[in-house]
């Protein structure tokens, strides 16, 4: 048998995933829960209907409700988009671009779920935490983010039942995750105390594509 020594292997096709926890957010996780639980208060029936089965879903736009705080979120988004970005495209000769995002919030409570979905149109999505919503302490990924491999037809015939076919996200403040939009992803029926707040987010490279 060979030794293959001059064998070129490499993973083709994949997909970049980023994830961090922020550092010192509990003060703007606390202003932000504040914001988004008054604004919800305030508007109970303004939710949108998109991937969230029961829930609540605000507009899309710029968290102009949750004030300075959520300006500052914005920022965080801006500097992971950018940085993840760079570790993509390292190596090429390519200039910065510039974004068009949008982000909503999630309000999930008891069974409240989001179905599997990815978001056309944009370049990356994200999602970043501001409470998990106490979830049981057996529960191993509390009501978790699922994120499975876009490529449907590799996770059912290639190695089908040895490799994953995708990953489980146990949300935490602070937590922010970062995947290109044409990866499928969906919510575990939410079994915590409180409520679970999440704020998604979409990025569009412009021009697009």
């Amino acid at each position: 048998m060979p030794g293959f020594e001059g064998a070129h292997f490499v993973e083709l096709f994949t997909s970049p995933f980023m994830s961090y926890q922020w550092p010192e957010s509990d003060a703007l996780n606390k202003e932000l829960r504040e914001k988004i639980l008054a604004y919800e208060h305030a508007h109970p029936s303004k939710t949108e209907s998109k991937s969230n089965v029961g829930g609540w879903h605000s507009e899309a736009g710029q968290l102009q409700f949750c004030g300075a705080a959520g300006q500052t979120l914005i920022q965080r988004m801006i500097d992971m988009v950018n940085e993840a970005t760079q570790r993509t495209l390292a190596g090429r000769n390519v200039a910065s671009f510039a974004w068009t995002m949008e982000a909503w919030v999630n309000i999930n409570r008891a069974g409240d779920f989001n179905r599997m979905h990815l978001h056309g149109m944009s370049t990356w999505s994200g999602t970043y935490y501001v409470d998990d919503g106490d979830p049981p302490r057996e529960a191993e990924f509390g009501t978790s983010l699922e994120i499975t491999d876009p490529n449907a037809q590799r996770t059912a015939s290639f190695f089908h039942g040895i490799l994953p076919p995708g990953i489980f996200i146990r949300p935490q403040p602070g937590l922010m995750v970062l995947f290109p939009s044409y990866v499928p992803h969906m919510v575990m029926p939410h079994r915590g105390k409180r409520p679970r707040i999440s704020i998604a987010f979409n990025f569009r490279k412009n021009p697009f594509p």
